[in-house]
């Protein structure tokens, strides 16, 4: 689709305009807002291995590594509490967090004792869906994600997934027994890899409908500047032209027809149809608030129209948290046109935007401060209901909407990029070398 090529492009230039990162002074975050829902998101960096085409903040695990980590990780958890930050919910993402299954259950409990949390959310990889983790994680984590990316050996060992986290079939009997300890099991998929041909994708489809799990998320395959040399070398080059009919397939099998298994809670979540206790919290953090800290080594917080970004170097997180500082290393400013233009793509990337909403936040109509942006989808066909209320989407604006919050993640990702960069010595070696541990 040649709206597609011009979304991406456009998109791409404009987060490498906004997004960029500048150094800062500041050792804590802004004091908490009275009133003001929030949820933390923590972040923990340690995997078995590092899937080629993932940018976030990752480091080959070390026990002596990452034992201290989690402890100075509470300790920043608790930096928050004396700025007045009261949580609801936690989000634990990585890397692996579940990697030392009882440094993260201490760091929960540690958590609950500090506020009334009501919901931990959580990623995992399939191998750590094992009895004795999940008799350790039974009600002291509600919502799971496991990442599975997919369940075709052939894609699972071309990621270098399969010898550690097992076959696909293997993968589809551990999610079928971690499912009664949770709330809501997720299944993270990826689809339009270089090497998943449609019958591929169709396969994955029908295990994800008949594993049981609550909820899946399908997300495009996007990567930052700095690993797609990497990812291309070891998967191949992305065939953008496909990502539209994979969509297509993924949206129609999951939550097309009269009686779909799914419904749509987000452009690329869905959520089983008749499961008991459904409620519409997904499994996608910055969806469900607008303002969060997030803390842990590579973290990226927004708060109002900042986005704090922690350090990259586990060395320099451990020494700024042990020096009573917050691992501030940055931060990115953004205008209030790109704020205006992030409100308009979450909304419309959870299905409806509320006209009256963006007015009140913004002091201006969508249609005024977003002209361009109201016009392209408008001239496209995006909109389903476009009336003085609200805004959602047809098929096609489904679509674009994807490209659009595809290439934001993207920009985000070149915003850890610029952390990255400034890491030296043995970090820098094992993040842009081979990624073993020594």
């Amino acid at each position: 689709m040649l709206s597609e090529r011009f979304l991406t492009t456009t998109v791409n230039a404009i987060a490498k305009q906004q997004l960029v990162l500048e150094p800062t002074e500041e050792t804590h975050f802004p004091p908490a807002e009275e009133g003001r829902r929030y949820m933390l998101y923590m972040h923990v960096p340690f995997c078995e291995r590092l899937c080629p085409f993932c940018s976030f903040n990752r480091y080959p695990f070390r026990e002596d590594i990452a034992k201290p980590y989690f402890a100075n990780m509470r300790k920043e958890m608790l930096m928050l509490k004396d700025l007045g930050y009261d949580f609801e919910s936690i989000y634990f993402g990585g890397g692996t967090p579940t990697i030392m299954v009882d440094e993260l259950c201490e760091t929960i409990d540690v958590a609950k004792d500090a506020w009334n949390i009501e919901e931990i959310g959580c990623e995992t990889n399939p191998n750590h869906l094992n009895i004795p983790y999940l008799e350790k994680m039974k009600g002291r984590i509600q919502r799971m994600s496991v990442g599975v990316q997919s369940f075709n050996n052939d894609l699972l060992k071309t990621m270098d997934r399969y010898e550690k986290y097992g076959s696909g079939e293997q993968i589809y009997e551990t999610i079928q027994q971690a499912i009664p300890y949770f709330d809501s099991l997720n299944v993270d998929m990826i689809f339009n890899f270089p090497t998943q041909e449609e019958d591929v994708l169709i396969s994955d489809l029908e295990k994800i409908a008949t594993c049981g799990a609550r909820q899946t998320t399908f997300s495009p395959l996007y990567v930052s500047n700095g690993t797609f040399k990497k990812m291309a070398a070891v998967l191949g080059p992305i065939n953008w032209k496909r990502e539209y009919r994979y969509y297509q397939l993924i949206d129609g099998i999951l939550a097309g027809g009269k009686n779909p298994l799914f419904r749509r809670s987000t452009l690329w979540t869905f959520t089983r149809n008749g499961v008991e206790g459904d409620h519409e919290q997904i499994d996608e953090y910055q969806t469900n608030y607008v303002d969060y800290p997030a803390i842990g080594s590579g973290s990226i917080t927004h708060l109002k129209n900042f986005c704090y970004v922690n350090h990259f170097s586990i060395k320099d997180y451990n020494e700024a948290i042990e020096s009573g500082k917050m691992a501030i290393m940055g931060k990115a400013t953004m205008t209030k046109r790109s704020l205006m233009r992030y409100h308009f793509l979450l909304n419309l990337y959870k299905l409806r935007l509320d006209k009256h909403a963006f007015k009140e936040e913004f002091g201006v109509s969508v249609e005024a401060g977003l002209p361009v942006e109201m016009t392209f989808m408008r001239t496209q066909g995006a909109f389903e209901i476009d009336d003085d209320n609200q805004l959602t989407l047809t098929p096609v604006g489904r679509y674009l909407t994807v490209v659009m919050y595809r290439q934001f993640l993207a920009g985000m990702n070149n915003l850890r990029e610029q952390a990255r960069e400034q890491l030296t010595g043995y970090e820098h070696d094992l993040l842009f070398g081979d990624g073993q541990p020594a």
